[in-house]
């Protein structure tokens, strides 16, 4: 079981295994550009906030119900904050996310829709969508659910925790949204009011009528509200389960991390092994659509291949008429099953999404000499061929194994290039490349001209300074995570003992260089010439790894700790190889106090 958070903050012990390192180091770029770019992001936050956001914490927009500029695009624009805090950053940015987050959940509590049906009494019921599709509950909760990286013990937090997962465990009289004879979460459109169990139309999707030309720029380019209505044409088959919903077991996950008890774990393996069991019984490939009697393809007759988001989801974007392919689960759905490891340690788990990386590369086919591969599948078959190997969650798999093997399936990355060692340049490169585009977004958010009266709520999303996915490989030798809603997966994590908080100690620098199945190389600077500083170095984002010893030069010291702490003199820094058992605890919100 995890930790007890409560015990352990108020009972705080030595640990035995103290790494002291007093080789002097002159400080390195990379370690300049780290602190640099968190201090940026920092800066660029604040602004952010103080533009975009009210004294409330609302949004300087008008809220609206849409898939394209809803509730889930407001909580975007706070999405990276947690985690920059976690990395290390000042508590203002700890601030300025409450502040959001709050705002945020009375401004969408408060706003209430016309015609759509569902949202009439409040976008928001309990502090949670109404109903909605996973793709978007993810981006809009991307910063709640790390939200225990940064302050586990906030109280709200974890009654929230609870609430939010038992709408999809049967716990809730409202929130009928699973259903455990069949193991399915009934609907594509889910949330806190329940399952939607009907077809949807396109007025549920866009949302109330609104003033578009002249006032509003929608992300899509239409020109019309009717250009919107369009949009969404064809977005009608939600009944059923669908690999999107994987996404709510990160609700369970975290409430399993912030209070220990097994109930939370349990419904996660037994929802995350249907979907295991129906790629198994659909030849390898996951279906995108589970009948509410848990067949495969019982809510789109009988298509394994059908639904909203599904494997034939092509549809023509007004107002070019362009085919968009849109199958939104390639990108969330393998990280479903990585909660299942985050709580087993079982590989067995990322093999099925090896498997379906596989298994639709086997249908490729030659075209003019060239070899190609399909993305979707629909009632002819493979199509959408294109040159490149089907390759979503390619990268994260082998985050999550560590096995060379996996390296075969992952396309050209510069960050993997590093970690082989081929490619030194790029922490630096790709820090620069950060620090600019710092510069580039707040450049833009001053001369942005937009009142609140003509913004939409994903209007500020593409002026977000704050994207931490480089600090997180580079500090943390994590996965990027993006906005997909999900836990973070990484090797390394820190925390300042002397401030009792999350992330490095002021003027200290990470750098993950390597990493195996059982080792992880990382680097630590003390940049600061005067003062000595002493941080905690963790196994794992949620200390789910056991440290089993550090080598420090010639020197190896055991450990069989989930964490230990090192004491970096002055200007000291050395490279330390860390020999660990992944997956060998229960992941756990807890902070390892020195």
């Amino acid at each position: 079981m995890p930790k007890s958070l409560e015990v352990t903050l108020n009972s705080l012990t030595a640990r035995s295994a103290h790494v002291t390192v007093s080789t002097p180091m002159p400080p390195p770029e990379w370690a300049l550009l780290e602190r640099e770019l968190i201090r940026a992001q920092t800066t660029a936050s604040l602004a952010f906030f103080d533009r975009y956001f009210d004294e409330r914490g609302y949004l300087k927009a008008v809220p609206h119900w849409s898939a394209d500029d809803g509730a889930d695009d407001a909580a975007e624009n706070l999405c990276m904050w947690p985690i920059l805090y976690a990395l290390g950053a000042p508590e203002d940015v700890l601030k300025i996310y409450r502040n959001g987050w709050e705002g945020h959940l009375r401004q969408y509590t408060e706003a209430r829709t016309t015609d759509v049906p569902f949202a009439r009494d409040g976008m928001y019921y309990r502090e949670f969508p109404v109903m909605f599709d996973w793709a978007h509950n993810g981006e809009g909760f991307s910063a709640f659910f790390l939200e225990g990286l940064a302050d586990p013990y906030d109280a709200e937090f974890v009654r929230r925790t609870r609430r939010f997962a038992g709408m999809y465990m049967d716990e809730d009289p409202i929130a009928k949204n699973y259903d455990p004879k069949h193991r399915v979460v009934r609907s594509v459109m889910n949330g806190s009011r329940g399952p939607m169990l009907r077809k949807t139309t396109a007025l549920d999707w866009a949302g109330d009528r609104f003033e578009v030309e002249g006032r509003f720029r929608p992300a899509h380019g239409e020109r019309s509200y009717e250009q919107v209505l369009e949009h969404f044409e064809g977005y009608n088959d939600v009944i059923g389960d669908h690999p999107l919903n994987l996404g709510a077991t990160t609700l369970a996950v975290n409430a399993y991390m912030a209070t220990g008890e097994a109930k939370y774990r349990d419904w996660v393996l037994e929802y995350v092994d249907a979907w295991v069991e129906r790629t198994e019984s659909n030849g390898g490939i996951i279906p995108s659509n589970i009948g509410l009697d848990g067949t495969i393809g019982g809510a789109a007759d009988g298509k394994w291949y059908g639904g909203v988001y599904g494997w034939n989801f092509t549809r023509k974007m007004p107002p070019t008429g362009e085919l968009r392919h849109r199958p939104y689960f390639h990108s969330r759905a393998p990280w479903g099953f990585a909660n299942a490891l985050l709580l087993t340690g079982d590989q067995r788990y990322v093999d099925v999404w090896r498997g379906v990386i596989d298994g639709v590369n086997a249908n490729s086919k030659m075209v003019a000499g060239q070899t190609m591969y399909p993305r979707m599948y629909g009632d002819e078959g493979w199509y959408a061929y294109g040159p490149e190997r089907f390759d979503k969650g390619a990268l994260d798999i082998y985050c999550w194994s560590g096995d060379r093997a996996d390296l075969e399936r992952v396309p050209e990355d510069r960050w993997v290039s590093f970690l082989e060692g081929s490619d030194p340049s790029w922490p630096v490169a790709a820090m620069r490349e950060d620090l600019e585009v710092v510069r580039a977004k707040i450049e833009g958010v001053r001369k942005d001209m937009m009142t609140p009266d003509t913004r939409l709520s994903d209007d500020p999303n593409s002026l977000i300074a704050t994207n931490t996915d480089t600090l997180v490989q580079v500090a943390m030798g994590g996965a990027p995570l993006g906005r997909r809603g999900f836990p973070l997966h990484c090797r390394l994590r820190y925390f300042d003992p002397g401030r009792r908080r999350p992330g490095l100690p002021e003027d200290v620098a990470a750098l993950v260089e390597g990493f195996t199945a059982d080792e992880t190389t990382v680097s630590l600077v003390n940049l600061d010439q005067v003062k000595g500083k002493t941080v905690v170095v963790q196994a794992g984002a949620y200390g789910e790894h056991r440290v089993v010893g550090v080598a420090l030069g010639s020197r190896t010291i055991p450990i069989e700790d989930s964490s230990f702490a090192v004491h970096l003199a002055p200007g000291c820094g050395a490279r330390l190889v860390i020999a660990v058992d992944r997956y060998a605890n229960q992941p756990t919100f807890a902070f390892p106090w020195v």
